[in-house]
């Protein structure tokens, strides 16, 4: 329950909504980010699964190093990028959601691709502002579809699978915002009884 309320917390924090251009220039600087943390953590994964002794050691220790201290950096160009209101307390409460979300989902799914997707995509929830049609439930749904996703590439197509992972979690989210503000425009033009009937019960 209390990440439901963490995440609730931030669902409409804007006061203006954010222009469509902001919000993807945003995603687009955290997503190039994550790329290089992302390629940096998974060559000294590969580099600590290899039999080659010349290739491990302080080399993989480093390339990880490197990666988990580029991670908060991507949150904190999503946050303050998108304007959240809370960007400070957002960029905290996005590292502990990836790290929550992300060790387990990797465990399950057996491999560090799927659960980089799943924890970068759970920080995202957090870090990228939140306007008053955009819900924790919607972003939650196209980060689960996007991890999903991932989790049958790795098993079908193998390697090159890694090549779009990270592209994958925060774009996910600006397509789940883009769909809520477009179900909101079709809804507009229902009845205000129908459209009072469709709120979810914790917006009204």
């Amino acid at each position: 329950m209390s990440v439901f309320r963490v995440l609730r917390a931030d669902v409409a924090a804007g006061a203006e909504p954010l222009p469509p251009q902001r919000k993807w220039r945003a995603i687009t600087l955290a997503t190039l980010l994550l790329v290089v943390a992302y390629w940096s953590l998974l060559g000294g994964l590969v580099s600590i699964a290899s039999d080659d002794s010349d290739v491990g050691g302080p080399q993989a220790g480093a390339a990880i190093a490197l990666g988990l201290s580029l991670i908060p950096f991507v949150f904190v160009v999503l946050a303050f990028m998108s304007e959240h209101p809370r960007a400070s307390t957002a960029v905290l409460k996005a590292m502990g959601l990836a790290l929550l979300i992300g060790i387990p989902v990797s465990a399950l799914a057996a491999d560090a691709v799927t659960g980089i997707v799943a924890g970068a995509g759970a920080g995202g929830i957090a870090a990228l502002r939140a306007d008053r049609l955009h819900t924790w439930q919607i972003r939650a749904a196209a980060l689960a579809f996007a991890t999903a996703y991932t989790f049958v590439l790795v098993r079908t197509i193998g390697a090159l699978a890694l090549l779009p992972a990270p592209i994958f979690p925060f774009t996910a989210l600006g397509l789940a915002d883009h769909y809520a503000e477009w179900r909101e425009a079709r809804e507009g033009a229902a009845p205000t009884a129908s459209r009072k009937e469709r709120r979810l019960p914790w917006l009204r």
